[in-house]
Parts: structure tokens; sequence; C-alpha cells
């Protein structure tokens, strides 16, 4: 499976081209743009599973960092405030990692 299965390719292009400059990236207006925000919570856990790259079930920093590449592979990485902001936006019980109940609750508010 892949994100293409799940995601047009067309919304995945405008939401990445959305958030090309460095500092621009937007967790919730990337979910908006790319449709995610309207998929079922199974369809966003089958997402979830393709980001989760080590399939530890959880989505870390490290991870983050190369969330827009997962979408499309010349995409650039985000940048640390991103990322740190990305991650503390998911991570609603501290751990440092957002699991896959953080990620459909911040897909879908």
């Amino acid at each position: 499976m892949s994100i293409t299965d799940i995601l047009s390719p067309s919304d995945i292009a405008a939401a990445l081209r959305d958030c090309q400059a460095p500092d621009s990236f937007s967790h919730k207006k990337f979910f908006q743009i790319s449709g995610m925000s309207k998929k079922s919570s199974s369809q966003v856990k089958d997402i979830f599973r393709l980001l989760d790259n080590d399939q530890s079930g959880f989505i870390e920093e490290d991870e983050l960092k190369y969330f827009l590449q997962r979408f499309e592979c010349g995409a650039r990485v985000l940048t640390t405030s991103e990322t740190k902001t990305f991650l503390a936006a998911g991570d609603h019980d501290g751990d440092g990692k957002i699991g896959v109940e953080e990620f459909q609750e911040m897909v879908h508010s």
C-alpha cells in the first residue's frame, strides 16, 4: 500500500506546494489540503502505518523530520522548529512520540 492509494496525488502535490518554504509547514493546513482530514479513522491509521518508518507503533521526532518526504521523495525536510511544533501538537501524553490514537486525533481536530 502507498499513500496515493488513500490520498490523491494532486491533493498531495498541492499540500507540498503550500509548505515549500522553510518554516511554512502547518500540520493542520497540510492535513486539510492533502485531504487527510476527510479520511476515515481506518484510512488515517493506514497512513500512520506508512509514516511509521521503523514500524515501532509510534512516529518519533526523527520520523517527523522526514514527514514530507513520505509523501514525495524529493520534498524538503522539516526544520527543527517545525518538527518540534509538530511533535508538541500531537504528543498528548508527553512521551516524546506520537501514537496512532494521538495521530488520528490530530488529523481530525
